[in-house]
């Protein structure tokens, strides 16, 4: 990885969680003066598991002010003591969560900018909204991503979602949405054969976006032979009333609660499939690494740069479903399911992808280009209209 020429970097982010870890840590390794991180923590329903410490890098906790629920379209957040933050640890560099929702950030970009010192926006993208305030908050986001140096996106949809903004392309970098290093050890050897049942895996929060539900009814309508045994790790809200669901129609999933980290490993190692059936996604890659195959349901785009579809150019490693599509769901789980030696084909695919394009090592380089690209410049530009 390359190392960066500047004194210090500076990370906002609204809440830091665990899976965030590995990508800091190997970000940090390019700061050789030093990256801090100022976050605060969730709201209680969110059920993230906040980073507590950090090798390698300064962690700065604050206290977020929550409006609303994060799951709200009117969300907005206050993070205290941002100017402090900024005042002792003097960044050369920041790079904020891109979310306009975060009002203190505006402080943040503004401080920086006093000092001609460049800002780096990271985010998903800017999707369509919708409803009767759409034209406000479409204004406050462009003025919002317009008031940043340079973007970071999770995706190649969300760098086109920038770039329908205004934003130069070549100020908007995308980066793998990783959170597994890349793997070291060869991939597990899976039998041609199921053993009894096939073992199908989902680990996430249990929301309703995660459409849980949809999981169990298309598995409940595969033929008989081919019904997994679901494997479902989280916790949430939705999850009591998942797992009475799952008791009338697929007695045959299990409900763990939460895992993390090396708790993890046996899930992956015996799955044979890994299923997204709703939104969200970041256990897709770590799935990938341990050489699974993926049944994704079409979401914000970092799927698609994940789960690819067989052609005459590339293996494929899964498929894709339209969102909330119950049959097209089953069908998928039916085609990987019957076929055994192609689903390790595709799992063969998915760690291949891992090894070499989408791994924490190559998300950290991309931030790491991003910066040298903005800072590189003769002169300071902001990107504007």
């Amino acid at each position: 990885m390359s190392r960066l020429e500047l004194r210090k970097a500076g990370l906002q982010q609204r809440v830091l969680p665990t899976y965030r870890i590995p990508f800091v840590e190997t970000f940090a390794k390019a700061c050789p003066s030093g990256l801090s991180v100022f976050t605060g923590q969730p709201q209680s329903g969110e059920m993230i598991t906040r980073v507590v410490q950090l090798q390698g890098a300064r962690l700065v906790n604050t206290t977020n002010y929550h409006f609303r629920d994060p799951a709200s379209k009117f969300y907005l957040c206050w993070q205290t003591g941002i100017l402090k933050w900024l005042n002792e640890w003097q960044p050369d560099i920041l790079i904020v969560e891109a979310n306009p929702r975060y009002l203190s950030t505006r402080q943040a970009i503004r401080w920086m900018h006093q000092r001609q010192r460049p800002v780096i926006g990271w985010g998903l993208g800017a999707p369509t909204l919708v409803g009767m305030l759409a034209p406000l908050r479409k204004a406050q986001r462009r003025s919002f991503i317009h008031s940043l140096d340079a973007l970071i996106a999770y995706s190649q949809r969300g760098k086109q979602e920038y770039e329908n903004l205004g934003i130069d392309p070549e100020r908007i970098f995308v980066a793998p949405n990783a959170t597994a290093l890349k793997p070291t050890n060869p991939p597990k050897e899976r039998p041609l054969s199921y053993q009894a049942k096939p073992n199908v895996l989902f680990i996430g929060r249990l929301q309703a976006r995660k459409k849980i539900d949809n999981l169990l009814y298309a598995c409940a309508q595969l033929p008989e032979t081919l019904q997994p045994h679901v494997v479902i790790i989280g916790e949430g809200p939705a999850r009591q009333s998942w797992e009475i669901l799952a008791q009338a129609i697929y007695p045959n999933a299990e409900f763990t609660g939460a895992r993390h980290g090396a708790e993890l490993d046996p899930y992956f190692e015996q799955a044979d499939l890994f299923v997204l059936p709703g939104t969200g996604g970041l256990a897709v890659q770590q799935a990938m690494a341990y050489g699974l195959p993926v049944i994704a349901a079409q979401g914000d785009g970092t799927q698609d740069d994940l789960v690819h579809l067989a052609t005459e150019q590339r293996e494929g490693n899964g498929w894709i479903v339209p969102p909330d599509d119950i049959p097209a769901l089953t069908d998928a789980l039916q085609a990987a399911l019957s076929d055994v030696p192609d689903l390790r084909r595709k799992g063969q695919e998915s760690y291949r992808i891992v090894e070499s394009e989408a791994n924490v090592e190559q998300m950290a380089d991309v931030f790491v280009e991003a910066i040298q690209t903005i800072t590189g410049n003769a002169r300071y530009h902001r990107i504007k209209d």
